[in-house]
This record gives structure tokens, sequence and C-alpha cells, in this order.
């Protein structure tokens, strides 16, 4: 697998055991993922500094591999830090500008932990966006547009839904083709 090493970066929900994140993240030799918070889950600051810290801890650059808030807790990160990172899969950002779903924080919730507004600057390393043509958390157009602004590689999945469980998603082989891809290209030294 990949010769770089692997950080993963849940969303909100953090560590879900079937979760294709999860799944992957105990395949992958030396693979970590960013840690749930105890206190402060809503709080953008809070987990922009937790992957921080994660990423921290790498002797060489790692390629995040993000879900749903978690693409925009990388999205965060790299307006405010210029650690080097090889690469980023972004899978399924939600668009939290509107109200998502029952069950999921509120815009003015989100707006509060200091996710709003959202990071539109191109981030300063190889990315792709992996997004769903039916995600009940975003519209294709919405997540064109971000891959967009950050300068990513868009790609289309089909209907995967949200990409998680509730979707029908526990493992997810074609995340390897990605991390495989990023795996390829040279890191981002700032």
């Amino acid at each position: 697998m990949a010769r770089t090493p692997i950080l993963f970066v849940p969303g909100l929900r953090d560590h879900v055991p079937d979760h294709w994140q999860t799944l992957l993240a105990d395949q992958i030799l030396g693979a970590r993922t960013v840690p749930p918070l105890e206190h402060d889950r809503l709080s953008c600051a809070a987990r922009v500094e937790a992957l921080d810290r994660a990423i921290a801890a790498f002797d060489t650059p790692p390629i995040l591999v993000a879900h749903s808030a978690g693409v925009l807790m990388v999205a965060h990160w790299a307006q405010q830090h210029r650690r080097p990172i090889t690469g980023a899969l972004l899978a399924t950002p939600p668009d939290i500008t509107r109200p998502l779903p029952a069950g999921y924080p509120t815009p003015t919730d989100l707006e509060a932990g200091g996710w709003l507004p959202l990071p539109l600057d191109r981030l300063p390393f190889k990315s792709i966006v992996a997004a769903s043509d039916d995600d009940p958390l975003a519209s294709p157009p919405t997540t064109a547009d971000l891959a967009f602004a950050w300068g990513s590689r868009l790609v289309l999945l089909g209907k995967v839904g949200h990409l998680n469980p509730a979707s029908g998603y526990g493992p997810w082989a074609g995340a390897l083709e990605f991390i495989a891809e990023l795996d390829d290209i040279e890191t981002f030294v700032p």
C-alpha cells in the first residue's frame, strides 16, 4: 500500500466502527486517526488544533483522508497552518451553509462553533474531492464549487449517498486508488 503515512480525519461523529474510514484505518499498517474530542465537539478551532497535533506527530508528511466535516477541518487547517503534507483525499464534504437533515447540527450551531464561513482559498497541496450524485448533505453543484475553489481534482462517485453506513457503505475500496494516486505525487513543503 502507500509508502506515505496515512492520517484519517473523521467528521463530527468521530469513530464509527462500520465506517469505511475506520475499516480502512485498520487495514493500513501504521495508519492513524485524529483522536475524538472529549470537549468542544462542535468547536472548529478545537478540531483544527487536534488535526494539527496529529499531523505534527508524524516523522514524514502524511496523506490526509477526510470525510464529511473532516474535509472542512482540513480546509480550515490549511488556512491556518503550514506543516508539510503529501496530499488529501476529501470525501463528500457537506454544505453546512444550508439546513442539514435531522440529527445534524444546525447552520447556527456550526457558525457559533466557527465553521462558517467555509474556507474557499486554494489548498496549498494536491487534493481530490470525491463527490456523490445524491448526497443528502450537499448538492453536486455545491461540491463542484468547493472542489474548484480548493483547486482539487473532482471525482464523481455516482449515487453513493453520503458515503457512510447510513448510505449502505462500510468498506470503500475506491479510497485505496485515490490514496495511491496521492502517494505518487511530490510532497508539498511550505
